[in-house]
Protein backbone atom coordinates (compact mmCIF):
# COMPACT_ATOMS: atom_id res chain seq x y z
CA UNK A 1 0.00 0.00 0.00
CA UNK A 2 2.79 2.38 0.94
CA UNK A 3 4.55 1.73 -2.40
CA UNK A 4 1.36 2.22 -4.39
CA UNK A 5 0.57 5.51 -2.71
CA UNK A 6 3.92 7.07 -3.58
CA UNK A 7 4.52 5.75 -7.08
CA UNK A 8 3.82 7.95 -10.08
CA UNK A 9 2.31 10.84 -8.12
CA UNK A 10 3.50 13.88 -6.26
CA UNK A 11 4.57 17.09 -7.91
CA UNK A 12 6.39 15.28 -10.72
CA UNK A 13 3.17 13.47 -11.60
CA UNK A 14 1.23 16.75 -11.59
CA UNK A 15 3.79 18.33 -13.94
CA UNK A 16 3.64 15.30 -16.27
CA UNK A 17 -0.15 15.50 -16.31
CA UNK A 18 -0.13 19.21 -17.16
CA UNK A 19 2.40 18.63 -19.94
CA UNK A 20 0.24 15.86 -21.44
CA UNK A 21 -2.93 17.94 -21.21
CA UNK A 22 -1.30 20.93 -22.89
CA UNK A 23 -0.19 19.02 -25.99
CA UNK A 24 -3.31 16.87 -26.31
CA UNK A 25 -5.34 19.75 -27.79
CA UNK A 26 -4.89 21.84 -30.93
CA UNK A 27 -4.72 25.35 -29.46
CA UNK A 28 -1.00 25.38 -28.47
CA UNK A 29 0.06 24.39 -31.98
CA UNK A 30 -2.15 27.09 -33.51
CA UNK A 31 -0.86 29.76 -31.11
CA UNK A 32 2.77 28.85 -31.76
CA UNK A 33 2.26 28.82 -35.53
CA UNK A 34 0.49 32.20 -35.46
CA UNK A 35 3.19 33.61 -33.19
CA UNK A 36 6.00 32.42 -35.48
CA UNK A 37 4.28 33.83 -38.56
CA UNK A 38 3.60 37.16 -36.84
CA UNK A 39 7.22 37.34 -35.66
CA UNK A 40 8.49 36.86 -39.22
CA UNK A 41 6.13 39.50 -40.61
CA UNK A 42 6.73 42.14 -37.93
CA UNK A 43 10.51 41.77 -37.82
CA UNK A 44 10.79 41.97 -41.60
CA UNK A 45 8.62 45.11 -41.51
CA UNK A 46 10.70 46.57 -38.66
CA UNK A 47 13.94 46.09 -40.56
CA UNK A 48 12.48 47.50 -43.75
CA UNK A 49 11.12 50.63 -42.04
CA UNK A 50 14.44 51.21 -40.27
CA UNK A 51 16.24 51.12 -43.63
CA UNK A 52 13.69 53.23 -45.53
CA UNK A 53 13.58 55.91 -42.83
CA UNK A 54 17.37 55.80 -42.48
CA UNK A 55 17.19 55.27 -38.72
CA UNK A 56 20.42 55.04 -36.69
CA UNK A 57 22.24 51.71 -36.69
CA UNK A 58 20.93 49.50 -33.90
CA UNK A 59 21.30 45.92 -32.64
CA UNK A 60 19.40 43.54 -34.91
CA UNK A 61 17.84 42.01 -31.79
CA UNK A 62 15.76 45.16 -31.32
CA UNK A 63 13.49 43.91 -34.12
CA UNK A 64 12.26 40.72 -32.40
CA UNK A 65 12.11 42.52 -29.03
CA UNK A 66 9.74 45.11 -30.48
CA UNK A 67 7.82 42.41 -32.33
CA UNK A 68 7.34 40.46 -29.10
CA UNK A 69 5.28 43.28 -27.61
CA UNK A 70 2.57 42.24 -30.09
CA UNK A 71 3.40 38.56 -30.54
CA UNK A 72 3.39 37.96 -26.78
CA UNK A 73 -0.39 37.55 -26.94
CA UNK A 74 0.07 34.30 -28.83
CA UNK A 75 1.85 33.08 -25.69
CA UNK A 76 -0.76 34.67 -23.41
CA UNK A 77 -3.63 32.94 -25.20
CA UNK A 78 -1.78 29.61 -25.28
CA UNK A 79 -1.23 29.76 -21.52
CA UNK A 80 -4.62 31.21 -20.61
CA UNK A 81 -6.51 28.47 -22.44
CA UNK A 82 -4.74 25.76 -20.43
CA UNK A 83 -6.61 27.11 -17.40
CA UNK A 84 -9.86 28.58 -18.70
CA UNK A 85 -10.67 25.63 -20.98
CA UNK A 86 -10.71 23.35 -17.93
CA UNK A 87 -13.23 25.62 -16.22
CA UNK A 88 -15.31 25.87 -19.39
CA UNK A 89 -15.56 22.07 -19.69
CA UNK A 90 -15.60 21.44 -15.91
CA UNK A 91 -12.60 19.15 -16.35
CA UNK A 92 -10.94 21.19 -13.62
CA UNK A 93 -12.92 19.04 -11.18
CA UNK A 94 -11.07 15.98 -12.42
CA UNK A 95 -7.73 17.79 -12.19
CA UNK A 96 -8.38 18.75 -8.58
CA UNK A 97 -9.59 15.23 -7.81
CA UNK A 98 -6.40 13.69 -9.22
CA UNK A 99 -4.20 16.28 -7.46
CA UNK A 100 -6.04 17.18 -4.23
CA UNK A 101 -3.44 19.79 -3.18
CA UNK A 102 -4.80 22.73 -5.12
CA UNK A 103 -1.67 24.85 -5.00
CA UNK A 104 0.19 21.92 -6.58
CA UNK A 105 -2.12 22.01 -9.61
CA UNK A 106 -1.49 25.71 -10.16
CA UNK A 107 2.24 25.41 -9.51
CA UNK A 108 2.58 22.51 -11.94
CA UNK A 109 0.64 24.39 -14.60
CA UNK A 110 2.75 27.51 -14.05
CA UNK A 111 5.97 25.53 -14.34
CA UNK A 112 4.94 23.80 -17.57
CA UNK A 113 3.62 27.02 -19.12
CA UNK A 114 6.73 28.97 -18.08
CA UNK A 115 9.02 26.33 -19.60
CA UNK A 116 7.09 26.30 -22.88
CA UNK A 117 6.96 30.12 -22.95
CA UNK A 118 10.70 30.39 -22.23
CA UNK A 119 11.58 28.14 -25.18
CA UNK A 120 9.01 29.92 -27.35
CA UNK A 121 10.49 33.33 -26.54
CA UNK A 122 13.97 32.11 -27.47
CA UNK A 123 12.75 30.61 -30.75
CA UNK A 124 10.86 33.79 -31.65
CA UNK A 125 14.00 35.79 -30.88
CA UNK A 126 16.22 33.63 -33.09
CA UNK A 127 13.63 33.64 -35.88
CA UNK A 128 13.21 37.41 -35.64
CA UNK A 129 16.94 38.07 -35.86
CA UNK A 130 17.29 35.78 -38.86
CA UNK A 131 14.38 37.37 -40.72
CA UNK A 132 15.18 41.00 -39.83
CA UNK A 133 18.85 40.92 -40.82
CA UNK A 134 18.24 41.06 -44.58
CA UNK A 135 15.81 44.02 -44.73
CA UNK A 136 17.96 46.09 -42.34
CA UNK A 137 20.71 46.17 -45.02
CA UNK A 138 23.45 47.78 -43.00
CA UNK A 139 21.19 49.58 -40.53
CA UNK A 140 21.77 46.94 -37.85
CA UNK A 141 24.70 45.40 -36.04
CA UNK A 142 25.13 41.81 -34.94
CA UNK A 143 27.19 41.09 -31.85
CA UNK A 144 26.88 37.56 -30.55
CA UNK A 145 26.92 38.58 -26.88
CA UNK A 146 24.25 41.27 -27.37
CA UNK A 147 22.06 39.02 -29.53
CA UNK A 148 22.35 36.15 -27.06
CA UNK A 149 21.49 38.46 -24.16
CA UNK A 150 18.40 39.78 -25.91
CA UNK A 151 17.20 36.34 -27.01
CA UNK A 152 17.58 34.90 -23.50
CA UNK A 153 15.83 37.96 -22.06
CA UNK A 154 12.92 37.35 -24.46
CA UNK A 155 12.66 33.81 -23.12
CA UNK A 156 12.67 35.03 -19.51
CA UNK A 157 10.08 37.71 -20.28
CA UNK A 158 7.75 35.19 -21.93
CA UNK A 159 8.17 32.78 -19.01
CA UNK A 160 7.24 35.41 -16.42
CA UNK A 161 4.31 36.65 -18.51
CA UNK A 162 3.16 33.01 -18.63
CA UNK A 163 3.23 32.75 -14.82
CA UNK A 164 1.31 36.04 -14.59
CA UNK A 165 -1.24 34.72 -17.08
CA UNK A 166 -1.80 31.48 -15.16
CA UNK A 167 -2.42 33.46 -11.98
CA UNK A 168 -4.94 35.80 -13.63
CA UNK A 169 -6.66 32.88 -15.37
CA UNK A 170 -7.12 31.00 -12.10
CA UNK A 171 -8.43 34.15 -10.43
CA UNK A 172 -11.01 34.94 -13.14
CA UNK A 173 -11.62 31.46 -14.68
CA UNK A 174 -13.33 32.85 -17.82
CA UNK A 175 -11.37 33.45 -21.04
CA UNK A 176 -13.06 36.75 -21.87
CA UNK A 177 -12.43 38.28 -18.45
CA UNK A 178 -8.88 36.99 -18.17
CA UNK A 179 -7.92 38.18 -21.66
CA UNK A 180 -9.47 41.60 -21.04
CA UNK A 181 -7.51 42.07 -17.81
CA UNK A 182 -4.27 40.80 -19.33
CA UNK A 183 -4.58 42.94 -22.45
CA UNK A 184 -5.34 46.02 -20.36
CA UNK A 185 -2.51 45.45 -17.90
CA UNK A 186 0.15 44.29 -20.33
CA UNK A 187 -0.55 46.37 -23.44
CA UNK A 188 -3.37 48.91 -23.29
CA UNK A 189 -2.41 50.64 -20.04
CA UNK A 190 1.22 51.31 -21.08
CA UNK A 191 -0.02 52.73 -24.39
CA UNK A 192 -2.53 55.01 -22.67
CA UNK A 193 -0.06 56.25 -20.05
CA UNK A 194 2.63 56.88 -22.66
CA UNK A 195 0.15 58.66 -24.92
CA UNK A 196 -1.12 60.94 -22.16
CA UNK A 197 2.40 61.71 -20.98
CA UNK A 198 3.28 63.67 -17.88
CA UNK A 199 5.89 62.87 -15.25
CA UNK A 200 3.52 61.00 -12.93
CA UNK A 201 1.90 58.83 -15.60
CA UNK A 202 5.23 58.02 -17.22
CA UNK A 203 6.63 57.09 -13.81
CA UNK A 204 3.69 54.73 -13.24
CA UNK A 205 4.24 53.21 -16.68
CA UNK A 206 7.87 52.43 -15.79
CA UNK A 207 6.63 49.95 -13.18
CA UNK A 208 4.20 48.04 -15.38
CA UNK A 209 5.20 44.52 -16.51
CA UNK A 210 5.57 45.22 -20.23
CA UNK A 211 7.65 48.35 -19.68
CA UNK A 212 9.95 46.63 -17.20
CA UNK A 213 10.17 43.66 -19.54
CA UNK A 214 11.15 45.90 -22.44
CA UNK A 215 13.98 47.35 -20.36
CA UNK A 216 15.11 43.81 -19.55
CA UNK A 217 15.07 42.75 -23.22
CA UNK A 218 16.74 45.89 -24.54
CA UNK A 219 19.35 45.98 -21.80
CA UNK A 220 17.72 48.78 -19.75
CA UNK A 221 19.23 51.44 -22.06
CA UNK A 222 17.70 54.74 -21.01
CA UNK A 223 15.71 53.10 -18.21
CA UNK A 224 15.19 54.94 -14.89
CA UNK A 225 16.57 51.88 -13.05
CA UNK A 226 19.16 49.13 -13.64
CA UNK A 227 18.36 45.95 -15.57
CA UNK A 228 18.29 43.90 -12.38
CA UNK A 229 15.63 46.24 -10.97
CA UNK A 230 13.57 45.82 -14.14
CA UNK A 231 13.79 42.06 -13.69
CA UNK A 232 12.69 42.39 -10.06
CA UNK A 233 9.65 44.44 -11.09
CA UNK A 234 8.64 41.90 -13.71
CA UNK A 235 9.15 39.04 -11.26
CA UNK A 236 7.06 40.84 -8.64
CA UNK A 237 4.12 41.09 -11.03
CA UNK A 238 4.37 37.37 -11.82
CA UNK A 239 4.55 36.40 -8.14
CA UNK A 240 1.66 38.72 -7.20
CA UNK A 241 -0.56 37.22 -9.92
CA UNK A 242 0.43 33.68 -8.92
CA UNK A 243 -0.42 34.29 -5.26
CA UNK A 244 -3.73 35.94 -6.19
CA UNK A 245 -4.70 32.96 -8.34
CA UNK A 246 -3.68 30.58 -5.57
CA UNK A 247 -5.77 32.45 -2.99
CA UNK A 248 -8.86 32.41 -5.20
CA UNK A 249 -8.35 28.74 -6.10
CA UNK A 250 -8.16 27.75 -2.43
CA UNK A 251 -11.29 29.69 -1.45
CA UNK A 252 -13.60 28.61 -4.26
CA UNK A 253 -15.49 25.34 -4.42
CA UNK A 254 -14.00 24.55 -7.84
Amino acid sequence: MHQLRHSGGGFAGAVAAEWTKMWSVRSPYVCLAVGALATAVFTFYYGSIARINDKPVQPVGNAPVTSLLLVQFAVVVLVMVTVTSEYATSSVRASLLWVPLRHRVQLAKSLVCAAVAFITGILFGVLGIAVAWAPFRGHATFEMSKALSQVLAMGVYCALIAVLTVGVAFALRASAGALAVLFTLVSALPSVLTGLGGDVLLAVNDYLPQTAGTYVMQGADGAPYPRVAAMAILLSWAVAAHLTGRLVLRRRDV
